[in-house]
């Protein structure tokens, strides 16, 4: 495995690599970047001028990572030329679907061979998809031992447009999903929080997918903003600082949602992804220690039994973690590579949801407020 990594803090400034420009054959090439730099009509033409290869996959995001650096409004780009194994790219718009989510991640699965799939890693549209309905259709036609990881794309913490694409200008509603395939490919993840429940536990009541409307009979965006007083006029923004964690019926572990948008007029809440009828409800709160031991654990438990040193690090970490931490949102990064080596070349993006299993488990799940990790090596 080869890596090329590359960065310009602003349209108008020089490239600077971060490793050596050496040329690579047929590489995976991921760039991230603010959503208005994605937004120039020229943007592919001038990322496919700069490096010349054939499968770029763009996404939007809350903050670039690469290397120990967190950038804001900048573009990255990651080049990694698999040498023993290969990979397929395959793309759609869930504006084709009607905004169903698993009708489109049940379709986009089947343009992959399933012999030898060994790991798909999303990169998705974040500011409408339901991602736990994504990664429903998603895993109805794959084999249990393919496992999926990746995260929703952002946009600051405006929530007003998020844009993804391969291989053209990035746009709203793309779905990209990249499918590893290989005997010699090794993947491991991990997905931790550190944020804490306070107040009492209480019963969603009534909700709607990702669309929650009571809890304990009560209309859900009240009980909300009591608890957030003064700052209830900021949301969906403040909603970023206090998520929900939800444990739903028949699950022993729980999940953290954070709010995407807010319908005042029925006083209901749109979620990341599913809040079923019946879950336990608390709502939380950081610190910045708990959010860096987050980090830390998180990367412990990626490289718990792994077979070769990992080569390459794919982090997506949450946009309510990049607002607690303020100035010292480089700390989690630096928590990540004290575990995983220095010397891994890592990259990334802030996000509106992450994806991976739980620890020890294949089937994926939706996560807010996480520091998720995928490492890979071949």
């Amino acid at each position: 495995m080869k890596v090329v990594q590359a960065y310009k803090k602003s349209s108008t400034s020089e490239w600077i690599f971060i490793t050596e420009n050496q040329e690579l054959n047929n590489p995976l090439v991921m760039v991230f970047g603010g959503r208005k730099l994605l937004e120039n009509t020229n943007i592919y033409n001038e990322i496919k001028a700069k490096f010349p290869y054939d499968n770029i996959v763009f996404g939007s995001t809350s903050g670039e990572i690469i290397e120990g650096e967190v950038f804001d409004d900048s573009i990255s780009v990651t080049m990694i030329e698999f040498e023993k194994s290969n990979y397929i790219i395959n793309r759609d718009n869930i504006l084709d679907y009607n905004k169903d989510a698993k009708a489109l991640g049940n379709a986009l699965t089947k343009t992959f061979p399933k012999e030898n799939l060994k790991h798909l890693i999303i990169i998705s549209e974040g500011s409408f998809v339901n991602g736990s309905s994504l990664i429903a259709g998603l895993e109805d036609d794959l084999h249990n031992n393919t496992v999926i990881t990746g995260g929703l794309c952002g946009d600051g913490s405006r929530f007003e447009t998020t844009l993804a694409s391969y291989n053209e200008n990035p746009k709203e509603g793309e779905v990209i999903a990249i499918g590893f395939y290989g005997d010699n490919l090794e993947f491991s993840f991990a997905s931790v929080g550190g944020w804490s429940t306070f107040g009492p536990e209480r019963i969603i009541t009534d909700s709607k997918e990702n669309i929650l409307y009571k809890i304990d009979d009560t209309p859900a965006l009240d009980i909300y903003s009591k608890y957030l007083g003064d700052k209830a006029s900021e949301l969906p923004q403040a909603s970023l600082l206090y998520p929900l964690n939800i444990v739903a019926q028949g699950k022993s572990k729980a999940v953290v949602r954070t709010i995407l948008n807010i319908d005042r007029e029925n006083n209901s809440m749109i979620l990341a992804g599913d809040v079923p009828v019946g879950s336990r409800v608390q709502l939380m709160m950081a610190s910045l220690n708990g959010i860096e031991s987050g980090a830390y654990e998180a990367a412990k438990l990626a490289m718990t039994d792994r077979k070769k040193e990992p080569e390459f690090a794919f982090l997506v970490s949450c946009i309510g973690r990049k607002i607690v931490l303020d100035q010292r949102v480089q700390d989690e990064i630096d928590e990540v590579r004290d575990v995983i080596g220095l010397q891994v070349p890592v990259a990334g993006f802030y996000s509106y949801g992450e994806m991976a299993p739980f620890q020890g488990e294949t089937s994926c799940e939706l996560h807010n407020q996480t520091m998720t990790l995928t490492l890979i090596s071949e």
